[in-house]
């Protein structure tokens, strides 16, 4: 086996890892940090990453931070030269920040601290299935998602101006995308903030183009205790039903014996920044960490197994969601 498939082969074995040595223009990679604190109030996204454009003039790392209180996205650009990442392992650096499955260290202009994660959840992977994509991932897509963790406890504190906030008790997600380009259209969920602990969603819907047709492909993963029940275009998964009215949306989705559903109702959102080739890093995707997400998952017989709700939850409805839509 050359070095070079070896290289490939690792790399989609370990999909937390930075994906983008030798790949060709336009590309982008992002880690995206969820941290809710034990205490309510504070729910914030951290995503860093790096963007190599089709015009080299416009590459750049950076730094994304989405306070979910005051709604507000701060975006810290940086060189790209100021990007580094370990080869074998997720540990990353972007000028004086650090971020890895264990940790975060920021160090931007208002925002600094040190934050570590403990009882990590990351998504199975084997040969069949590398990651969240399932065996998709072998294959050449326009973009990849990887789930670093599901769930894991927060330590630490990080200041904000004047102000420190412990996130110490409080829960927290991790998950990456790359590629060449976002979907053109999609819908994206994420919650673990459930009366009951150790409960998380992760759930993607998206226009996806593979060797020459379109379709909608989901992925979505329900993480209870232990147990992940996985439901996904590439398990053969039902998707049911899919309704969006406004900030609403519902979902329906079955495999074997288990039926989830899924209610969602958008909160405030914001304008993140998103790789736009020929462009850069554009304003573009509307986000909430506030989100409320109802979730009631069946078996067989229509009893309830679980059931119940998050708030702080992150969504995104994104594009011409007509071709997500069903049942």
């Amino acid at each position: 086996m050359t070095k070079r498939l070896s290289r490939f082969f690792f790399k989609r074995m370990h999909p937390a890892v930075y994906q983008g040595r030798n790949r060709q223009r336009p590309y982008f990679e992002g880690w995206y940090f969820k941290l809710i604190s034990a205490s309510p109030g504070a729910a914030w996204a951290v995503i860093p990453g790096l963007y190599r454009d089709s015009d080299p003039r416009l590459d750049q790392a950076f730094v994304m931070v989405f306070d979910g209180r005051s709604n507000e996205v701060t975006y810290h650009p940086y060189d790209i030269a100021a990007f580094a990442a370990a080869r074998d392992t997720f540990h990353v650096r972007i000028g004086p920040n650090l971020f890895a499955a264990d940790f975060l260290t920021l160090n931007l202009p208002n925002l600094h601290g040190h934050l570590s994660f403990s009882d990590l959840s990351p998504w199975p992977v084997s040969w069949r299935a590398p990651g969240i994509m399932g065996w998709y991932a072998w294959f050449p897509m326009e973009c990849y998602h990887g789930v670093v963790s599901m769930d894991h406890r927060l330590s630490g504190r990080l200041t904000n101006g004047q102000e420190s906030i412990d996130f110490s008790g409080g829960r927290g997600y991790i998950e990456k995308d790359w590629g060449r380009n976002f979907p053109q259209t999609w819908i994206w969920l994420q919650a673990n903030l459930f009366a009951q602990p150790g409960v998380s969603l992760t759930a993607s819907i998206a226009r996806i183009p593979f060797y020459g047709r379109v379709f909608p492909g989901f992925i979505i993963g329900l993480q209870i205790g232990p147990r992940l029940y996985r439901f996904a275009t590439y398990l053969g998964s039902t998707l049911e039903r899919v309704t969006i009215n406004g900030r609403q949306v519902e979902i329906v989705v079955r495999q074997d014996q288990y039926e989830l559903r899924i209610s969602a109702e958008q909160g405030r959102t914001a304008l993140l920044p998103a790789p736009t080739p020929g462009r850069g890093m554009v304003p573009r995707v509307h986000e909430s960490v506030s989100a409320l997400v109802r979730v009631t998952l069946n078996n067989g017989s229509g009893s309830p197994i679980f059931s119940g709700e998050s708030t702080s939850a992150g969504m995104e409805i994104e594009g011409d969601t007509s071709i997500l839509l069903a049942g």
